[in-house]
């Protein structure tokens, strides 16, 4: 037997006992979410969904790997009508119900800006794409997910009930791989705290003073990568000037008082491979356990209370005014959200935004 004959037995064989891992354990935590399963099964979720590809997985799921360019389904997704697009990171998911279009794809970033549908991609991030068939109580859910390297969910993209199912069957048919097998995955590397104070010598005034010259928000990120700085080593250091360490609660207050007097935000949720975005008014603003969610027609948003170790009132110098923002962090120092007031190129930001966010309690601390 080849050496090739023997991976794929190999292979085989661990697929068929994830598989079975996976079904007893739908069976004793009914309900349970693939990430939630992958998490409890010692794999990534992009491993655990792939387990499925060329048979039956637990739960009824069918799983087609796609043998495509990526860039080229992103644009095909158009085809499909209205779908739910999903972003998540390990704290926020954010979901919003649009159709993909003006799609444009770089070297290094694309667009896919079709409001509501609003999002930044960095596909070189991007790994595998899967179509996956799940029963969902008396449903079935329909969608195309892509997985970095690691098994990692970049993006996702249900289908609706008003979607077009015959072109949702016809991308499958048409970048269906022609041998079914699970992509490959490596092992993700342990993630390390990201440094939270400047290094011994920093020249604080200086950074600070390049941050005040600030022209556009999108400047932001060089002048950290120009003073090799983290970000939450920026904030403590802009404490008092640039940035406002908010207390606990800060978040929720900021949702509610969004809803309660209709202000205008815009959310963006990040991960390594997508920054989804969403833009205008929210309503139904609710906590459900660690939870709270915005639960709105078309625009559902979920984050972990207990997961925001820091949030910070952030201002940016722009030609058009300052930028205010709140920005959410980890324990680990990852930002993981931002919201800031809607606003177009040109014009100032929203008076009552800022006043929303300059009334959120600070930090005793």
């Amino acid at each position: 037997m080849s050496t090739d004959q023997n991976a794929t037995q190999s292979a085989g064989a661990a697929g068929d006992d994830l598989v079975g891992r996976r079904a007893a354990l739908a069976a004793a935590e009914p309900g349970l979410r693939v990430r939630d399963q992958a998490g409890r099964l010692g794999v990534s979720e992009g491993e655990l969904v792939a387990s499925a590809v060329g048979r039956d997985g637990a739960d009824g799921a069918r799983v087609v790997w796609l043998d495509a360019d990526i860039g080229d389904l992103i644009r095909a997704i158009e085809t499909l009508g209205p779908v739910m697009a999903l972003t998540r990171n390990d704290h926020a998911v954010h979901e919003i119900v649009g159709t993909y279009g003006n799609v444009k794809l770089g070297a290094h970033a694309g667009l896919v800006i079709n409001k509501p549908i609003d999002l930044r991609l960095f596909l070189k991030r991007w790994h595998a794409a899967l179509a996956v068939e799940e029963a969902r109580g008396d449903t079935v859910l329909r969608s195309l997910q892509f997985f970095d390297i690691h098994g990692l969910a970049m993006h996702k993209i249900y289908l609706r009930p008003d979607s077009d199912r015959a072109a949702y069957d016809a991308l499958i048919a048409a970048n269906r791989g022609a041998v079914q097998q699970a992509p490959a995955f490596e092992p993700a590397p342990t993630p390390e705290p990201v440094a939270a104070t400047a290094p011994e010598g920093f020249d604080a005034d200086a950074f600070l003073t390049d941050w005040s010259h600030l022209a556009d928000t999108h400047d932001f990120l060089p002048l950290l990568n120009r003073h090799n700085l983290s970000r939450p080593a920026a904030l403590a250091l802009a404490d008092g000037r640039f940035a406002r360490k908010l207390g606990d609660g800060a978040f929720r207050a900021a949702l509610e008082a969004a809803a309660r007097d209709q202000v205008k935000i815009m959310i963006f949720v990040p991960n390594p491979g997508c920054i989804q975005i969403s833009g205008g008014t929210i309503n139904r603003v609710e906590p459900r356990g660690p939870w709270i969610n915005i639960l709105d027609p078309g625009f559902n948003l979920h984050v972990r209370e207990d997961h925001i170790a820091a949030a910070w009132q952030v201002d940016k110098p722009t030609v058009d005014g300052t930028v205010t923002a709140v920005e959410l962090y980890d324990d680990r120092g990852e930002l993981f959200l931002i919201m800031v007031g809607v606003r177009e190129t040109g014009v100032p930001e929203l008076p009552e935004w800022r006043a929303l966010v300059h009334a959120l309690p600070g930090s005793a601390a």
